[in-house]
This record gives C-alpha cells, structure tokens and sequence, in this order.
C-alpha cells in the first residue's frame, strides 16, 4: 500500500484511544505533545495512564467500546492486545469517515506513524509503509546523530528573520537570496559551538543594511 505523507494539526481535535497498555500510553501521551484532546477506552490503564486521567489531562471513558462513543471524533487508535477486536475498532471507525490507526494492523489503517526525529518545530518523518519498523528506528537513530539541538535553535532563528523579511517587502530574488545564503552559511557551525559572535557577524554579512541582525539574537 502506498501512503500519502502529510502532516496532520491536532490542535484542540477529540482523538479516540482504545486500549490501555503500554502501546497505547505511548500514542496517548504523543497526542497530547500535538495539542489532541484524548480521550480512551479501557478496562484497564496502565500506571502513567491512571496519572493523566487523575491530572486530567485525559477523559477515561470507560471499559466497553461503542460505536456512539466516536461521535465527534477526529481520530481513532485502536491499540489494544487483540487483533479481531481493533479490526471490529477499524470497520466501525470507517463506517464513520474518520481517521483510524490499528497498531501493526496496516490493512486496518488509513494513515500509519512514522518514526520522527524532532529537535524544536523541525521534525522529520521516516517511513518503511509498514514494512520494516526496524529499519525505521535504525534511519532515525542515524538521522538523530546527524541533526543536533542547533538545528533547534537555528530554525527558530529562520522563523524570526523570515518574518522580519517579510516585513521590508523587498524583491522576490533579494528575499530568496538571503534566505539560501543563511541556510549555507556558517551559522549552524556557530551555533554547534554555541559561538553568538559569529552568529551575528555572519548575519551583518548577509542582512540588507536596513535590517539589524542584534534584536534577533
């Protein structure tokens, strides 16, 4: 199967967990990190799970599945340790039109997680289409090694002077032209080293006159 890649704002969207495992915590708690209001069936939950609900940070819904249970539901995880049980979750999830996710179920999916390598607002998803997980974890433990916390703070620097940019109204090709000359610039080097000098001596070098490089930084 081929999956389209997309990446999906759950900000403040009712997502539907069925299963109170260790699985199913992981996909609870990776829900909440994306603003998702979670709520999950259950009847069981795991020690982390019993917190979230007592913190209430999620509703526990109760122990029996149904179907009326996904009204108002963005987004369904079936998670649970029975195999026939989250493929009756699937078939009543797409009855509805809503997204569901079976774990290590892909005939039973319409979207799959990938693996993600986040450092701040850059996240790279890698993705084997189901086929080999193993192979995933490998590519983002490599992946982790190669894209350090400075690319944290450099696209957070990116997200600061492009808006500022933005603002001057200058010509496209001057805006293209600052942007690939930061982005192959030094500065990441710079900021590995955690060196602020260069930093803004690299962007006084690049940045029109009329744009200070000091209330960036």
């Amino acid at each position: 199967m081929k999956y389209y890649p997309v990446f999906l704002a759950l900000e403040g969207k009712n997502a539907l967990v069925v299963g109170g495992g260790k699985v199913a915590r992981r996909k609870v708690e990776t829900l909440i990190e994306y603003g998702a209001l979670v709520q999950i069936i259950s009847m069981e939950l795991t020690d982390g799970l019993k917190k979230l609900v007592e913190d209430g940070k999620i509703i526990h819904l109760g122990t029996q599945f149904e179907d009326h249970l996904m009204d108002g539901i963005f987004l369904v995880i079936a998670a649970t340790d029975d195999h026939e049980f989250n493929h009756k979750i699937s078939e009543s999830a797409r009855r509805k039109g809503l997204l569901i996710n079976a774990v290590d179920q892909p005939a039973d999916c319409d979207f799959i997680v990938p693996s993600i390598v986040k450092r701040g607002d850059l996240q790279i998803a890698i993705s084997t289409s189901g086929k080999s997980p193993a192979l995933a974890k490998k590519i983002r433990k490599e992946l982790e090694t190669q894209f350090g916390d400075e690319y944290e703070s450099f696209l957070y620097l990116m997200g600061r002077l492009r808006k500022e940019i933005l603002k001057k109204e200058y010509p496209q090709d001057e805006n293209m032209r600052i942007f690939q000359e930061i982005v192959n610039s030094g500065i990441l080097t710079a900021l590995t080293k955690k060196n602020m000098d260069d930093v803004e001596l690299i962007l006084r070098r690049i940045l029109p006159q009329d744009l200070s490089s000091g209330h960036l930084l």
